[in-house]
């Protein structure tokens, strides 16, 4: 008997939701063939209160930047209906916890390599994702190694802005950290220092300090910043300095943290135990904060969480 294929739920189109087989791409878009777009990676909990989506105003700004730092000077959307559509998806989706991808792209011209040839189109869509590097990441750690492929160079590609063009660079890497038998890639910077993984920030524990790269080559990410807030918050000091891929060796613990990933220890680097080999007490320790920050279990963190519904259906304004 021939299964029957999940429906997958609305998405949202340039200001209205549609069909999710409706949602199509002339195959001459430019961003296609450009990578000529930008996207947020936002996820929703579920927490006592209802579904809420973690640091979705943070998200919704950096993917307006990232828009401005691609080229774009007007948009036709801003960040409070961009937060407004967000939750409209995953309204309509019916989901409790799920990853939510916004991504503005190239139409309508643009093939003489200039966004001001072209116009910007906006999607959404949502479904439900769970763990990123596999269900048993979250408790036992993966094995990576450091890549071949550098991580972009700042003045090459903007490394500041989520642009879908710079994703190869990801690709190329984790692709062949899968093949060598591997989970996940570290990327050195064009200087030698260790950078970024592939979709997650990197930090090291060494005597009680976390140290993570400093922010000028990488993606900041808003997972990063809420660890370090987290950390901060435990009585941990946190310093951004260089790091050279050795001090990996020698940490007491590395682990990564992004939007999908969330907090996974690394409990190997290029065939060399980390640690104890298993996931260590701060790693620990923090892995537990930021999952219950964003479940709504941390008492002080709400302001992280918009709720998708508000108790009387009313529409839901930025949580502060």
């Amino acid at each position: 008997m021939e299964t029957k294929k999940a429906q997958r739920p609305p998405m949202w189109l340039n200001g209205k939701l549609v069909a999710a087989a409706d949602a199509k791409l002339d195959f001459l878009t430019p961003a296609l063939h450009y990578g000529v777009g930008v996207f947020e990676g936002i996820r929703c909990y579920r927490t006592p209160r209802g579904p809420a989506v973690f640091r979705l105003q943070e998200h919704m700004a950096r993917l307006i930047t990232s828009a401005r730092v691609l080229g774009w000077r007007e948009l036709p959307y801003g960040v409070p209906e961009l937060m407004e559509a967000c939750l409209e998806t995953v309204r309509a989706s019916g989901y409790e916890e799920c990853y939510v991808r916004p991504l503005i792209w190239l139409a309508e011209g643009g093939w003489n390599l200039t966004v001001d040839a072209g116009k910007p189109y906006f999607g959404i869509a949502v479904w439900e994702w769970k763990a990123y590097l596999g269900p048993e990441a979250i408790e036992n750690g993966v094995r990576a190694n450091i890549s071949s492929f550098t991580r972009h160079h700042p003045n090459v590609m903007m490394t500041k802005a989520k642009i879908t063009g710079n994703y190869p660079n990801s690709v190329l890497a984790k692709t062949e950290s899968l093949r060598l038998g591997f989970e996940e890639a570290i990327m050195l910077d064009t200087q030698g220092m260790v950078a970024e993984c592939t979709g997650e920030n990197i930090l090291l524990v060494k005597d009680g300090q976390l140290l993570t790269p400093p922010d000028a080559s990488i993606l900041e990410g808003l997972t990063r910043d809420s660890v370090i807030q987290l950390a901060r918050e435990l009585g941990h000091e946190v310093v951004k300095q260089p790091l050279s891929r050795d001090q990996l060796y020698g940490a007491d613990e590395v682990f990564v943290c992004g939007t999908a990933a969330e907090v996974v220890a690394l409990r190997e680097i290029d065939f060399r135990t980390i640690g104890t080999g298993r996931m260590g007490p701060i790693t620990r320790k923090l892995q537990g904060a930021y999952l219950a920050a964003v479940r709504g279990q941390r008492p002080g963190y709400e302001r992280w969480l918009t709720p998708v519904t508000a108790p009387d259906g009313a529409r839901v304004a930025a949580a502060g």
